[in-house]
C-alpha cells in the first residue's frame, strides 16, 4: 500500500504520516530528506529559503523506491505530483489560517514565506493539484491538535 501525505508546510503532514505508518505497519519516508540526500533538486533558492525540486527526477526516484517497497507512507508537500497509478491513497492536511500562521511563526519563517504559505492554503493549492493528478483524496483538518 502506498499512501502519500501532502499539504502546505506546517499543516501537520509529518505527524499524520508517522501515525498512519505506525498504525498500518508501513515504512515512513521523509521525501524532503530524500530530495536533499539524493540531490533531487536543481538549486537552493536563498530568496525562497527552499530547494527548487526537479519533479520529474523526484518522481523517477520515488517510482523506483515504490517498486522495491510497496508498503510506504510518503510525507511531502510534493508527494501529490507522483502519478496516481502508483498511489493507493492521497491525504491532504489542512489547517485554519490562524493556527497555520502561529505554526509558521513558531518555525521563525520570514514574513514573506509566511504570506506565501498562507496564500497556498487559502487557494487550496495542494488539494487542487492532487485532484488534478486524479488522486483519491482524503482531507484531514489538523487545526485542533486534539483531533490528531
Amino acid at each position: 500500500m502506498v499512501i502519500i501525505v501532502t499539504g502546505c508546510p506546517a499543516t501537520g503532514k509529518t505527524i499524520i504520516a508517522r501515525k498512519i505508518a505506525e498504525k498500518k505497519k508501513l515504512r515512513y519516508i521523509d521525501v524532503n530528506q530524500l530530495i536533499k540526500d539524493n540531490k533531487l533538486y536543481s538549486y537552493y533558492s536563498r530568496k525562497d529559503m527552499s530547494y527548487v525540486v526537479d519533479v520529474k527526477k523526484l518522481n523517477r526516484f520515488l517510482i523506483k523506491l515504490i517498486k522495491k517497497d510497496k508498503d510506504v507512507v510518503l510525507d511531502s508537500h510534493l508527494s501529490h505530483y507522483l502519478p496516481n497509478k502508483y498511489v493507493d491513497e492521497c491525504i491532504v492536511t489542512k489547517c485554519s489560517l490562524k493556527e497555520l500562521k502561529k505554526r509558521l511563526e513558531k518555525r521563525k519563517y520570514p514574513n514573506k514565506k509566511i504570506r506565501d504559505n498562507l496564500d497556498c492554503e487559502i487557494f487550496d493549492v495542494c488539494h487542487i493539484e492532487a485532484l488534478e493528478n486524479k488522486h483519491k483524496v482524503r482531507i484531514i483538518d489538523t487545526s485542533d491538535k486534539k483531533t490528531f
